[in-house]
């Protein structure tokens, strides 16, 4: 009923990658860790986890409805999302030279910080998009029904993304004054993530 261990373990060392780029969701919880502290900070990151869940629930059901539709849409949904993969990857490393701007307003306590993380992530359809195409690239439907795999997968990838999250609302100031003042090192990581995105969305449309 599972991806077997190649494609898991392809697949984590994939998410853990991009859990660990800087993206809205992880600067969302740097500028409110910066505005309001720790506190406020892993607040933001329980509720840009139950964000990404709706996501999850949602490319679950959504895919597998499909499915129940024509096995075929599986493979249109492959390319597509390798397109769109690879259309991340590739505004990425355009933008690798911008550097990020975090807002640092707000008070020193703010209990609607959960709430706000989960709207803030629950209404991205960009959040989305992305779930839609990245995680059926790690399914087989061949293995058992594809809605459990993409559940496991998704929640893997939120687990991962919000330990990322709350490391950043631990070490906010440090990282924020990098952000501010190491322009090379966004840079980097902007142009090596790119590339990622652009070599995983290759790869998954040339896979058979």
């Amino acid at each position: 009923m599972l991806p077997d261990p190649q494609h898991l373990l392809a697949f984590t060392a994939a998410a853990l990658v991009l859990a660990a780029v800087p993206g809205p969701g992880m600067l969302y919880v740097l500028a409110r860790s910066l505005a309001g502290g720790r506190d406020v900070g892993l607040r933001s990151s329980l509720g840009t986890a139950t964000g990404g869940l709706v996501h999850v629930v949602a490319a679950a059901t959504g895919l597998s409805a499909l499915l129940a539709v024509s096995a075929s849409v599986f493979q249109v949904v492959k390319y597509v999302g390798a397109a769109y993969l690879i259309w991340l990857g590739l505004r990425m490393l355009a933008t690798a030279k911008t550097a990020p701007q975090l807002s640092v307003e707000g008070g020193a306590v703010d209990n609607r910080a959960y709430r706000q993380g989960v709207l803030t992530e629950a209404l991205n359809p960009k959040m989305a998009l992305f779930f839609l195409s990245f995680l059926p690239q790690f399914c087989q439907p061949e293995t058992g029904p594809v809605a459990a795999q993409m559940a496991l997968l998704g929640l893997i990838s939120v687990l991962l993304n919000t330990s990322a999250d709350v490391v950043v609302a631990f070490a906010a100031g440090p990282l924020g004054r990098g952000l501010r003042h190491s322009p090379r090192w966004w840079r980097r990581q902007r142009t090596a993530s790119g590339g990622l995105l652009v070599g995983l969305g290759v790869y998954t449309a040339a896979r058979p």
